[in-house]
């Protein structure tokens, strides 16, 4: 879904770094570390270049200001992180944005640039578990990507603002960072934009504020999210706070004007929604919950950006929504690894579905499964081994990975199946996991050996003669 093109950008910047347990002559005397370079990228399957190794990052202080008429961002990223060897430079994403300076503290560090990595290489090495900032100023205009397979994604610019969309790989169109799902990190986002259009971005809106014709929106996401489902909404909004009846949690909805009608019917439910998921899958895992919903044109799909989905007004309709509150759970709460372990997103949440038509539309789940059964196009490939990056978003990663979980159910009978889905979610709230972590986890819980199941449904190659 993303082809780099690597072109030399070369740059030399200075900076300064603040390193906790740096050793060396600023380090309380101990021996000096010598380090070697974090890998360049994450070592993916499907994307090797995606993120970066050698650090992991705890936090991201996002500091936005957006000007709609030029299209111009000028941001600031502070970089929490800590060092996962000995380390002697590090590598960021970030893609089309002007490196403009990298401050760290207490220390030297110069910076190069090649295509989408930005190196920063340090005077003295980080030593393993120490911890290190870094603020990264940049600037420029965003730029939309676009995927092998059409799709566009990173910065989409709009008659009055922008969307930010990151899936898989276009949240570093915005800001730079160690773009894998496997990193992990809590947010601040500030979002400062022309007063009387709105900066909508993930969590709870902590703090609003205007200084002169400029308004600065303050959102904090205080549970782990993996970048991807980062995002940033501006300009003009309906917005609306309510709270869950049950729970609590605030509600932040943030509708275009121009299809607010087409829908109030469908907000209307999303409170009954919220308490049927919860019902299924367990405790909500975030401190707030909303939708984006915007007209037709500015984003081709939806997406499950973490407690605040984003919508194209065609696609706010009853299935999408389940599907996307399903993915808080699974996919933003509970992270694949790698791009291979989609389908535990996207199974999940197609799944989700059928639960849903089964328990409120007199569907039975099993005629759900019968349907997609008989589409030979679920059958292209496995749902564990998509065999490309342009497969993540395939129906076999769909569709298949729901049969997997019917197949499941019917192995380990309603009582177990329906205590796994929660506790999965749970036992794995706010990390990552593989599908070798969740075939293991169904087999321990259900005390059965599924390698049938596995084999078949999960990983064979051929279709098979009945459902």
């Amino acid at each position: 879904m993303y082809r780099r093109r690597p072109f030399p950008i070369a740059m030399s910047v200075a900076a300064t770094l603040l390193l906790t347990g740096c050793p060396g002559p600023h380090g309380g005397g101990h021996p000096e570390v010598h380090g070697k370079p974090g890998a360049v990228g994450a070592g993916d399957p499907l994307f090797p270049k995606l993120g970066n190794g050698g650090y992991d990052v705890g936090h991201y202080g996002l500091t936005l200001d957006y000007d709609p008429a030029t299209g111009r961002l000028v941001g600031t990223a502070d970089i929490f992180a800590t060092a996962t060897q000995d380390l002697s430079a590090f590598n960021l994403d970030l893609h089309g944005l002007t490196v403009d300076s990298v401050t760290l503290e207490s220390g030297r560090a110069t910076v190069d640039r090649a295509g989408d990595e930005v190196t920063v290489h340090l005077d003295k090495a980080v030593a393993e578990r120490g911890r290190m900032r870094a603020t990264v100023r940049y600037s420029g205009t965003p730029r939309t990507l676009v995927d092998v397979d059409g799709a566009e994604e990173g910065w989409l610019r709009s008659a009055d603002g922008a969307l930010a969309v990151g899936e898989p790989a276009g949240s570093m169109a915005w800001f730079p960072g160690n773009h894998h799902p496997s990193d992990k990190a809590t947010y601040d986002i500030k979002v400062t934009v022309p007063k009387g259009l709105q900066g909508i971005s993930n969590g709870v809106l902590h703090d609003q504020y205007s200084t002169g014709d400029r308004t600065t929106f303050y959102w904090k996401s205080e549970h782990a999210m993996p970048s991807y489902v980062a995002t940033v909404a501006i300009g003009h909004y309906d917005m609306t706070s309510s709270a869950l009846p049950r729970t609590g949690q605030p509600v932040i909805t943030a509708v275009d004007p121009a299809v607010a009608e087409r829908t109030e019917d469908l907000l209307a439910q999303l409170p009954t929604m919220m308490n049927w998921s919860a019902k299924k899958f367990g405790r909500y895992p975030f401190g707030a919950f909303g939708v984006i919903v915007v007209p037709d044109g500015e984003v081709d799909y939806a997406l499950e950006t973490q407690t605040r989905p984003v919508f194209p007004v065609s696609e706010f309709n009853e299935e999408t929504l389940v599907h996307e509150i399903a993915h808080q759970w699974y996919g933003n709460s509970v992270t694949p690894k790698t791009w291979k372990d989609m389908w535990l997103n996207e199974g999940f949440a197609t799944y989700a579905q059928w639960l849903w038509d089964e328990d409120n539309n007199g569907v039975p789940a099993r005629e759900s499964f019968e349907e997609a059964f008989a589409d030979d196009a679920n059958w292209a490939f496995p749902a564990a081994d998509p065999p490309s990056a342009a497969d993540i978003s395939e129906d076999p990663v769909y569709w298949r990975g729901a049969m997997v979980l019917h197949k499941v159910r019917e192995a380990v009978g309603d009582p177990v199946f329906f205590r796994i889905l929660p506790l999965w979610a749970q036992t794995r709230m706010y990390g990552n996991a593989s599908t070798a972590d969740f075939t293991s986890y169904v087999e321990k819980m259900s005390g059965k050996d599924l390698d049938a199941v596995w084999d078949t449904w999960l990983y064979g190659e051929e279709k098979p003669d009945a459902p």
